[in-house]
């Protein structure tokens, strides 16, 4: 099932298709009070990005999916950020389990404070596992674009580098946490934060890097 899944999701993605758009992006909307709904123009910026440079044929605007809904299963790929607490229930925990296992794949943006939430609240999901620290030499990093130092940094916050952490289930990579780099701010209108371009476009490569995994690598 795994496998097949992923495949139906390359194709539609990257394949010739007579619909406009194939397939949608999801963005997760989580309990705990946290700002599930930040960055209100970062996937739509994202997906814009990669409709004209990787020619994907994703529609333009993001879709609210809950935790628990059984609708996550129709998207490859689910993005989530925010800076506040983070809460799954049990229901929700074996929900999106089951949809990472299924061949979906998780991108948590820390958008500065999530980090100790979302540890929690993934073992929930993965009690069997943790998010560990990715070499620079990880495929995430070099798909359409190459990021020989690993995540580029958008915002300062601790003085720290940025870092990318994957959690891996049966040895494929099913959720990508980017940590102290702000990706989705980079992902803005540049009139939201006024970063300069070249940082934007860094960004949204890296953002077009991670579409690209988790819409057609299998491991």
């Amino acid at each position: 099932m795994k496998k097949i899944l992923v495949f139906c999701f390359s194709m539609l993605c990257f394949g010739l298709s007579a619909q406009k758009y194939s397939v949608k992006i999801g963005k997760l909307k989580y309990g705990g009070g946290g700002d599930w709904y930040a960055n209100k123009t970062s996937l739509p910026n994202l997906i814009e990005f990669c409709n004209k440079n990787l020619k994907t044929n994703i529609f333009p605007e993001e879709d609210i999916i809950e935790v628990g809904s059984p609708e996550i299963f129709q998207y490859p790929l689910v993005h989530m950020t925010g800076h506040g607490n983070v809460v799954f229930t049990a229901q929700e925990a074996e929900n999106l389990r089951k949809y990472l296992i299924s061949g979906g794949f998780l991108h948590v943006d820390d958008n500065y404070g999530l980090r100790k939430f979302i540890e929690r609240e993934m073992k929930k999901v993965f009690p069997e596992a943790e998010f560990v620290e990715l070499p620079f030499s990880h495929p995430i990093y070099h798909q359409r674009y190459d990021f020989k130092d690993g995540l580029p940094k958008v915002h300062e916050h601790d003085n720290k580098p940025p870092q990318g952490y994957g959690l891996f289930y049966e040895g494929r990579l099913v959720s990508f946490f980017s940590f102290e780099s702000d990706l989705g701010n980079g992902w803005e209108d540049q009139s939201v934060y006024g970063d300069p371009e070249s940082v934007r476009q860094k960004a949204l490569q890296m953002g077009a890097n991670i579409v690209t995994y988790a819409f057609t690598t299998y491991q």
